[in-house]
This record gives C-alpha cells, structure tokens and sequence, in this order.
C-alpha cells in the first residue's frame, strides 16, 4: 500500500509540473513578414518564397520541428509548402526561415490575369508550426496581406 501511495504522490507531483510549466508559458508569435514571386515559372508551375519570422516571449528555448503552409489568393488556395526542417527559437528572441511554397500554375494565372494592371496582389497564408514541447504541438497562423507582381530583381 506505502508503495502504491508513493506512485499516486510522485504521479500527482508530476501533473502539478505540468500544469505550473503551461501557466507561465507565453504563446509564441508565428507571422509572414514577406512573400515573394520567384522566377522560373513554368507551365505547371510557380514558385513562391515565403519568410517567415517566429517571436519566443518564454524564458525557455522554443524547439519548431515543422512548418505547413497554404497561400490563398481570391478565396482560392493556389500554393502549398512544408518544411521538416527543424530549428530552435533562443528564449526571449526570435528566429527567421524561409519557406518555398509551390503554386498550381493554372490557377495562379487565373488569379494574376484577373488583375492585369495591378502591381500587387492580396494574399493570405494560413498553416501550423509544429512544436517539440508537451503541452504545446501545434502553433497555428492566418495572415493577410499582398505582394509584388513585379519580378525580383
């Protein structure tokens, strides 16, 4: 019975941990801070480059094993990406990665094409970060904004 007892008390100890571990962490900020068309399309298609930048308010380092992203223009998904590539964000700072999302170029053209004159072009970017931390998996985003119809340079 101690033994039992000692079990339920170190299990308990446990959960408590947990839970004091989840109360004084901060939700970390996942934002687009850019999108841009890269060259080299090709009939089937296009290419985006879409950086993003991730803000750890914790005092304890933020470890990203994934990122999954959709790009949407006129209501329309038009690209998809993911990386696995894994990185940590320091405690109280920041990180940035890029990401290549690729577009079906069908759509991506019809979109482009129903703005002719327009120098940019409204987005929006919605996707998860996947995290390596046990009361925290999945960091979800959604964010609007517009890009350059310009070729890079």
């Amino acid at each position: 019975m101690p033994r039992r007892r000692t079990q339920r008390g170190a299990w308990w100890l446990v959960m408590l941990c947990m839970a004091g571990c989840t109360a004084h962490f901060e939700r970390p900020v996942l934002a687009v801070s850019g999108v841009q068309l890269q060259r080299g399309a090709n009939l089937l298609q296009q290419s985006f480059l879409v950086t993003f930048q991730v803000e750890n308010p914790n005092d304890r380092p933020l470890p990203v094993t994934a990122v999954h992203a959709d790009l949407t223009v006129g209501g329309d998904r038009i690209a998809s990406g993911a990386t696995n590539r894994a990185f940590v964000v320091p405690p109280r700072g920041q990180s940035t990665f890029d990401m290549t999302i690729n577009a079906n170029m069908a759509l991506a053209i019809l979109k482009l094409a129903s703005s002719p004159h327009a120098d940019s072009i409204d987005y929006e970017v919605t996707g998860a970060a996947d995290l390596d931390l046990p009361f925290m998996h999945n960091l979800p985003f959604h964010q609007t904004g517009s890009f350059s119809l310009r070729a890079p340079q």
